[in-house]
């Protein structure tokens, strides 16, 4: 097994992505893209007369995952040659634009988080524990508009100091991932520099906006993505699951909120 051992004392900050790296949402995430993107296919086929590629889960991982949610629309659309108008975040649903098939996806996760609720991976929660223990500065950078919803269903709020999401980023003005500066900004508000702060990510994009910032440590977590492709990406570590990161000592701590 590759030594996956991280000394935490060479770093200021550690932030985390979070569907697919601390909850298992990322699944909640695909369904709901899949559910989308193929019902608008079959209609734009049937309406066009031709027959589009289908959606599949390599798609995921080419033009939706870790990106913020209208690009992920937009750049699936373009690999299938479709054009829609750009539209508004507060279109309906049922609009035929980028925004309305975002707002669409969006809703189909909301559905599923609130009738089935989230869990953390275990080995994540574990690594926050022992974080948290050392009284070691943690954030969340996601992409996505609903990570402090899925972090308080999760019950994790309290161990981080900042949450950054796709809607703080908006209102700040920063690019989303693969560019940096969403990570560079938490880092910042936790009082690190890139350079003493910690990556976690399962997503490409994630790992490369990690990799493009110069940050300490960028950490890859293989949910489906791949060794390859995260190393390729900039990956300096890649791990199964966040309980190889976990040392060998006792915890004294129930948790953020004990």
């Amino acid at each position: 097994m590759p030594d996956t051992a991280v000394d935490w004392d060479l770093y200021d900050a550690v932030l985390f992505d979070l569907d697919g790296v601390v909850t298992p949402t990322a699944d909640v995430h695909k369904h709901a893209w899949e559910a989308m993107f193929t019902a608008f296919l079959t209609a734009r086929s049937a309406a066009d007369g031709v027959a589009y590629a289908p959606y599949t889960e390599q798609d995921y991982f080419d033009f939706v995952d870790g990106k913020p949610r209208y690009d992920g629309v937009r750049d699936f659309l373009a690999s299938r040659g479709i054009t829609l108008p750009e539209g508004e975040p507060d279109d309906p649903p049922t609009a035929q634009t980028v925004c309305g098939l975002g707002n669409r996806k969006n809703d189909a996760f909301n559905q599923i988080l609130a009738s089935e609720g989230v869990t953390a991976y275990p080995g994540s929660v574990a690594l926050l524990q022992q974080l948290h223990q050392r009284g070691k500065p943690m954030a969340v950078v996601s992409s996505s508009r609903n990570a402090p919803a899925v972090l308080a269903a999760a019950g994790l709020t309290d161990y981080f100091g900042l949450i950054m999401h796709g809607g703080l980023a908006e209102e700040l003005g920063l690019p989303g991932k693969p560019a940096p500066d969403t990570f560079t900004h938490a880092a910042k508000e936790l009082g690190a520099t890139n350079a003493r702060s910690v990556v976690l990510e399962d997503a490409i994009n994630g790992v490369a906006a990690g990799h493009a910032g110069a940050f300490g440590l960028v950490i890859g977590v293989d949910r489906g993505a791949g060794v390859e492709a995260l190393t390729a990406a900039g990956a300096d570590v890649v791990v199964q699951d966040l309980d190889e990161l976990v040392a060998d000592e006792p915890a004294t701590d129930e948790g953020a909120g004990a």
